[in-house]
């Protein structure tokens, strides 16, 4: 800290202030998006150009941020990179690989036209949702906030994203040949952009040091386009009060299956009722009441059961109202889900008994040694990871459908869980708290444990890749792409890593190069046992074992070096070069 009037010397200035331009990061990046490039068909070229853009463009902020610093304000996880660019550019980079598998397909003429069609809408509604977020925090970087001139500076804040938009919304009217669909496409796309960067800085004001900007950038964008999704579904029911030329672009490609929709229902009403809850809440507020602690017993109660009730409503009966109108089930959907759970009862309820009993005994050891034992918190974590190994290898082979649907179901319960957790509603809502502190480290947060490896981070890494697969999937390991890059390259990395390691990344770092070497050398070792093990049950290896080696090597650098959540980041990177 220097005297007032005193200035460092300007060596001093930029050996303290200047990050690295290159980083192990962002070169692992940059070589994600090259293999993607040199797989691109011709008919995907104007989409790979733009994902190349995205790309420079998402660096660019990236170094600029990170150097001035002027993004601190925005209340990111402290002592993590900004994380801007693998976050800017993963989700459109896993659909370009999407529409390169299907353009396969295509050509095959396995798939209609439609889909890939609804795809691509897709992809470039995930592209303007990423770049509107960096046009706003570029915008924020040029005009750093508690400066004299603070208004001022807002209003040109606004001004210069308004003036992207309108420049995106130009440059997509001239690729799209369409006439009067093209201004609903480009509503529909400019409205994606718009609610990321709306909903990206809820999230960062609500919850504060929780995610770093990139892990932000890639919820807030999934969780839109999920929206999207949804909302595509829902009006495709509805196209008849429209136009179905104007609703062209959503009528393509959303018919979905009853596993789907009923998965889409679950998640839809328990991320929609916080917000009714919340409501509720103030309104429950806004009645005066005395605050002694018979009362206060008596509030909390209140409280929970309103909470049960709204939930119970909510889940029960307002979205299974939904489910049926967009997928015409011919029964209550929760009845059709037990129908389908018994319709091969041997083994689906085997597979449901062995689950149950394989969490049960894990669960009740791990939490055991982490209250008795010096084992470290993230050795035991990795342990959750072999057990998913254990649990879902079997169902993806033998029964992915029922695999699909009980994703779903974890997944909601979990997010169930982590709701009364963090109202801590009675009378679970303290014990559940308490349990899940057993498993958290220091980059997890007391308001929100987003990095609970046996909660959402470790669930969703290896869902994600399954239910992408759900549709035409030439690719027979991509589906395992969670499994094998957390359950098995993760585990073994920090295993080996922890114990062995010696030679280290970097000097600021913890990551070895023992621990990366056994990582990569591990999953390649499951590959060539899993791969004849899927070809007895039918599927056929297309993919060359020079492309598989390629995508094991950058799923493995970038867990290495990246600071990011690498449950969420690792298997749709993964999985991405899976497809290609």
């Amino acid at each position: 800290m220097t005297v007032s009037g005193d200035l460092p010397s300007p060596a001093v200035m930029t050996s303290v202030s200047t990050p690295p331009l290159l980083t192990g990061e962002r070169a692992v990046v940059v070589l994600f998006i090259a293999c993607i490039m040199f797989s691109l068909p011709p008919s995907l070229l104007l989409p790979g150009g733009f994902l190349s853009f995205l790309s420079f463009f998402a660096l660019c902020v990236e170094i600029r941020g990170e150097s001035s610093g002027s993004l601190s304000y925005l209340k990111t996880r402290p002592g993590a990179s900004s994380g801007i660019l693998l976050g800017a550019v993963t989700l459109p980079a896993l659909m370009l690989s999407r529409l390169i598998q299907l353009s396969r397909a295509l050509s095959l003429d396995e798939i209609e036209l439609r889909e890939v069609d609804y795809l691509q809408m897709q992809y470039w509604a995930a592209s303007v949702s990423c770049f509107a977020v960096l046009i706003f925090l570029s915008s924020v970087i040029w005009a750093a906030p508690g400066s004299s001139r603070s208004h001022s500076r807002r209003v040109l804040i606004s001004a210069k994203f308004i003036i992207g938009c309108i420049v995106l919304i130009a440059a997509f009217y001239n690729i799209s040949p369409n006439g009067m669909s093209t201004t609903t496409k480009l509503m529909w796309v400019l409205f994606h952009g718009l609610a990321t960067v709306k909903l990206m800085l809820h999230l960062l004001e609500t919850f504060p040091s929780c995610s770093s900007i990139g892990e932000t950038l890639l919820v807030t964008a999934g969780l839109v386009l999920y929206f999207g999704d949804i909302s595509a579904c829902t009006i495709a029911k509805l196209h008849g009060y429209w136009s179905s030329s104007e609703l062209a672009f959503v009528q393509n490609g959303t018919r979905k299956n009853e596993i789907s929709t009923v998965i889409q229902g679950l998640l839809l009403g328990l991320l929609l009722f916080p917000v009714a809850f919340k409501f509720l809440l103030h309104a429950l507020d806004s009645f005066p009441s005395v605050t002694s602690s018979g009362t206060m017993i008596q509030n909390e109660r209140r409280r929970s059961l309103i909470f049960f009730v709204s939930f119970g409503l909510i889940m029960f009966v307002v979205m299974p109202l939904w489910m049926q109108f967009v997928q015409d089930f011919q029964k209550h959907p929760l009845l059709w889900v037990v129908d389908f759970v018994f319709s091969e009862p041997a083994k689906r309820l085997s597979l449901c008994i062995y689950w149950v009993c394989l969490i049960y005994v894990s669960v009740r050891r791990f939490y055991y040694i982490s209250k008795n034992s010096k084992t470290e918190r993230i050795l035991l974590r990795k342990y959750y990871h072999l057990m998913a190994v254990s649990m879902f290898v079997p169902a993806v082979i033998f029964q992915p459908k029922f695999l699909d649907l009980a994703f779903g179901a974890a997944l909601a319960v979990f997010l169930t869980l982590e709701i009364i957790r963090v109202w801590r509603i009675w009378p679970l809502g303290q014990l559940v708290h308490q349990f899940m502190n057993a498993f958290t480290d220091h980059r997890d947060s007391e308001l929100l444990i987003v990095r609970q490896d046996i909660h959402f981070s470790l669930l969703l890494g290896c869902a994600l890749p399954i239910w992408l697969s759900s549709g035409y999937n030439d690719r027979p390991l991509a589906p395992f792409a969670g499994i094998l890059s957390l359950g098995i390259g993760d585990t073994m990395a920090s295993m080996v890593g922890h114990k062995y390691g010696v030679l280290r990344w970097s000097k600021t770092g913890k990551k070895t190069i023992e621990g990366t070497a056994a990582g990569i050398t591990s999953v390649l070792a499951a590959c060539s046992v899993l791969l004849p093990v899927l070809a007895s049950t039918g599927y056929i290896f297309t993919q060359h074992w020079l492309h598989l080696f390629l995508a094991v090597i950058v799923s493995g650098l970038l867990e290495a070096y990246t600071a990011q959540l690498d449950n969420a980041f690792i298997p749709l990177v993964f999985y991405s070069l899976l497809c290609l």
